[in-house]
């Protein structure tokens, strides 16, 4: 990256911050680290939007100490907002050429700015992300990761944001490990972006509450409508990656889910039903979209069906499972039950109570689908087997192995690798694996696709 040449001339860029009782060190020092690690004449100004603290450190103290430094502007929201509107208030006052939006709880290393500006500079329609490096939460320890460890950002049937792997075919496109990587999606808390450009693709969704979902929308907005999202491997930011939010909310409404139903709604046509499935089309409020969807008709954007074919291709598409729902056992009134996330890898997989008795509702870890290669998965997590008893839960590699399994006819499930099947324990609270005799145990109950793609037991 040392050696990386950049146009003489580059954009200059409005740094937009926002903060909700931020504490005095980390605030300041992700300010600092912009104005020490940004060249002057491509910093016009860093605008800090509180988005109503109420620590006294951040009113009178803030503004004196940023008053010397010539260069922070405060906007103060009136009530609390949340990020999403707080944002859209920075960047109405921004007036530089590209606005970067960081979390108030990052460190900006030497050159973090250049290699961003650069790519908007080239093409005006690019959105890019700087590598996000851990700040380790309770020692502030740095660390920098490599450029040939970067993830790239996906997605899940819930809507949530997940990182993953560069794929091979990216790997092959890219000359070399510090180019620029397409990705997906954006984890959403740091990106810089051309301020015509984010006009023209229509901001942020006024209509969305408080955080969560928006980084989704604007990805898939911006692949849809003509534009590119790209991580820059030169670029690193430190974020400090908290265990739990400081930050408390007197709403009782799922935010997450209202903002995640009208992403659904306007960007994903007939998809949104994946992930509406989930919560057996219980969509509750989520207000009028109908602006957002004439935006979508007035950018001429593409469809989600271009955007998972093209974009991102390897994401797994529960339409092509070949059954779905509950793993049910014959012998006992038990499921398969394992949460999926990268939280639970390496660990075993056991049985729980099914919930689906006669009503549609279905509890997210005792949902699973059989993929076109045998695997038995939810989202990125699939069952894998390597001997011994137990079944345990490991990321997807789509390599078969110790991740195939057959759905034969009499409703065993056999593993392919080593011929054996899948028994609930005599307790019925383990899942086991043992030698295929067909008893009842080793007999499972999962709605099958049929050729004609309806479901069946």
């Amino acid at each position: 990256c040392l050696s990386q040449q950049y146009k003489s001339v580059l954009p200059d860029t409005s740094v937009v911050i926002c903060f909700h009782n931020e504490a005095w060190s980390v605030l300041l020092r992700t300010v600092h680290s912009v104005i020490d690690r940004t060249p002057r004449h491509l910093l016009k100004e860093i605008i800090l939007v509180d988005d109503f603290s109420d620590m006294d450190h951040l009113k009178k103290p803030l503004e004196d100490y940023v008053a010397k430094l010539g260069i922070v502007k405060i906007a103060r929201m009136k009530q609390r907002e949340g990020l999403i509107r707080a944002r859209l208030t920075g960047f109405a006052v921004a007036t530089a050429d590209v606005v970067t939006f960081l979390d108030s709880h990052c460190e900006c290393t030497e050159g973090w700015l250049e290699p961003l500006l650069d790519r908007i500079a080239t093409n005006e329609t690019i959105v890019v992300c700087p590598v996000i490096d851990v700040i380790e939460d309770d020692t502030l320890k740095y660390q920098y990761g490599s450029a040939k460890a970067t993830s790239i950002g996906g997605f899940d049937w819930n809507l949530q944001f997940s990182w993953h792997a560069i794929p091979e075919y990216e790997r092959q496109r890219r000359s070399s490990d510090i180019s620029p990587i397409r990705s997906p999606t954006m984890a959403g808390g740091l990106f810089a972006i051309s301020r015509k450009y984010f006009e023209k693709l229509g901001t942020y969704d006024p209509g969305m509450d408080i955080w969560g979902g928006e980084n989704l929308e604007l990805s898939f907005r911006v692949w849809m409508c003509g534009g590119s999202l790209e991580i820059v491997p030169c670029s690193h930011v430190g974020h400090i990656f908290r265990k739990r939010s400081p930050y408390k909310w007197r709403t009782g409404v799922n935010v997450v889910k209202k903002n995640s139903i009208r992403l659904a709604e306007v960007w994903m046509d007939e998809y949104k039903n994946y992930y509406y499935e989930r919560f057996s089309y219980d969509l509750g409020e989520y207000g009028d979209v109908s602006a957002r969807k004439e935006l979508r008709k007035n950018l001429n954007c593409k469809n989600f069906e271009w955007y998972v074919k093209n974009v991102y291709p390897d994401l797994f598409v529960p339409g092509d499972a070949l059954a779905s729902g509950e793993i049910r056992s014959k012998a006992k009134p038990m499921c398969i039950d394992s949460p999926a996330d990268h939280h639970n890898y390496h660990k075993p997989v056991n049985m729980w109570q099914c919930h689906n008795q006669g009503g549609n509702q279905i509890s997210r870890t005792l949902y699973w689908m059989l993929s076109k290669l045998g695997e038995i998965r939810r989202d990125e997590g699939c069952l894998d087997y390597s001997g011994g008893e137990d079944v345990i839960i490991y990321p997807c590699h789509g390599q078969k192995g110790n991740q195939e399994w057959i759905y034969k006819e009499d409703n065993t499930l056999m593993h392919a690798n080593t011929h054996k099947c899948a028994e609930v324990s005599v307790d019925g609270k383990k899942l086991t694996m043992r030698s295929c005799t067909g008893i009842d145990r080793q007999i499972w109950f999962w709605k099958r696709k049929t050729t004609d793609g309806a479901a069946h037991v």
